[in-house]
């Protein structure tokens, strides 16, 4: 491929590497040099332009980044039209985010003119949310170094997404004086929020004391029922192999595989089997909407993907996933306690540009999208939090029931 000037005389047929103004025509960037354009700017006074031949070899940027997307994208991705060189793949279905990370690593190592970005690995994603974008930075680049990128996607494709198998999911929870029933029932709503985009269902809310014996019996009851996946809630958390819960686990018949984990928060998790069935033992942070080691674990499993000791082992990069506020800050001693900062979140509007429906109350990966705004400012720690509501009042109340804030 050549870059630089060209005089305008023997433009024709080459890609204008800029936008070109004059009084009498407009030369966009990237576009092919027609005679029709050539003469235009001539007689606007441009003698010379800063255009790209192609030469033979030479693949455009538009089939190169076809192509490349057409080996990348794998079962649950779709791949768009090229445009200026980039391709997006889009997930066709809900459900988690695989990728062979070496071959995508391999891939980026051809040339600096071939790149794909992609989304992190075994992140939950939505269908039509963008996965990878396959981008050609230059204009055109060789046939060989097409075919090397090509060579680097070995085996499976490297994009895909594991969908969301239709589950049922049982849920065992163990109580303690003191520990009161909203709290359980609180608990298996954040729940079902959770299993909503993947379309689970809880299937079993079963309650037994915090004793071996009653929740040995209750696990395996459900081991030889329709659920496939045990989840179960303690009372109180789970600190050694020898704890209620993993010895009710193994008194049931199966077994501990992992117990604890390099999240946080989400440390005190516990993953073990019985009947060929997962069992998770819920942190106690699983009890809160907040991302926490819970949903990974989770969402892979509603995806088919296991979940055992070595994936836990690799969790610690980007397992922090947030600050505990009574934590201590080491780096940022002798600071005193900040200021309450307020949030306001308008929900007023009649939402005219989207037609008959409320854009507010349209549903986002399982919940309305006015409650993904009002939890995001709760989770910033603003405080209060006041909600501006006019139109369908009672429904944009309805949508954020239970929240921590304050209607106007």
């Amino acid at each position: 491929m050549q870059f630089g000037p060209i005089a305008i005389a023997e433009a024709v047929g080459c890609i204008a590497a800029h936008t070109i103004r004059t009084a009498t025509t407009i030369v966009k960037k990237g576009a092919a040099i027609t005679p029709d354009m050539a003469a235009k700017l001539a007689e606007a006074g441009v003698t010379e332009i800063v255009a790209v031949r192609l030469e033979p070899g030479d693949v455009d940027e538009n089939s190169a980044a076809a192509r490349l997307a057409a080996r990348m994208a794998g079962d649950g991705v779709v791949a768009e039209a090229p445009f200026t060189g980039r391709v997006n793949l889009f997930a066709s279905a809900a459900g988690v985010l695989r990728l062979d990370v070496g071959a995508i690593d391999a891939f980026n190592a051809v040339d600096e003119a071939i790149t794909v970005a992609t989304l992190p690995a075994l992140k939950a994603v939505v269908a039509g949310e963008l996965v990878a974008t396959v981008k050609i930075i230059p204009y055109a680049v060789p046939e060989t170094q097409v075919e090397a990128a090509l060579a680097a996607l070995t085996g499976a494709p490297a994009v895909s997404v594991a969908a969301y198998r239709p589950s049922k999911v049982a849920v065992i929870s163990t109580l303690l004086p003191g520990l009161k029933p909203s709290v359980v029932d609180k608990t298996l709503r954040v729940l079902r929020e959770r299993l909503e985009p993947a379309s689970a269902a809880l299937a079993v809310d079963r309650r037994v004391p915090h004793e071996t014996g009653p929740l040995a019996a209750a696990i395996a009851e459900n081991a030889a029922g329709e659920a496939d996946i045990l989840v179960v809630f303690g009372a109180s958390a789970i600190t050694d192999r020898r704890d209620v819960i993993p010895q009710a686990l193994v008194d049931a018949g199966g077994q501990v595989e992992h117990l604890g984990m390099p999240v946080d928060p989400g440390n005190l998790l516990m993953l073990g089997t019985i009947g060929g069935k997962p069992v998770i033992g819920a942190p106690g942070c699983a009890r809160s909407p907040k991302e926490n080691s819970f949903d990974w674990v989770l969402q892979r499993r509603l995806a088919g993907i296991p979940v055992e000791r070595a994936d836990v082992q690799r969790m610690g990069v980007g397992g922090l996933l947030m600050e505990i506020v009574s934590r201590p800050q080491p780096r940022a001693p002798g600071q005193h306690e900040p200021g309450s900062v307020a949030g306001i979140v308008l929900a007023a509007g009649q939402s005219t540009r989207m037609g008959a429906r409320n854009k507010l109350l349209q549903p986002l990966r399982g919940k309305p999208i006015l409650r993904h705004a009002v939890e995001a400012q709760l989770e910033a720690g603003l405080s209060p939090v006041l909600v501006v509501t006019g139109h369908e009042r009672d429904a944009v109340e309805a949508a954020l029931a239970e929240l921590p804030m304050r209607h106007s």
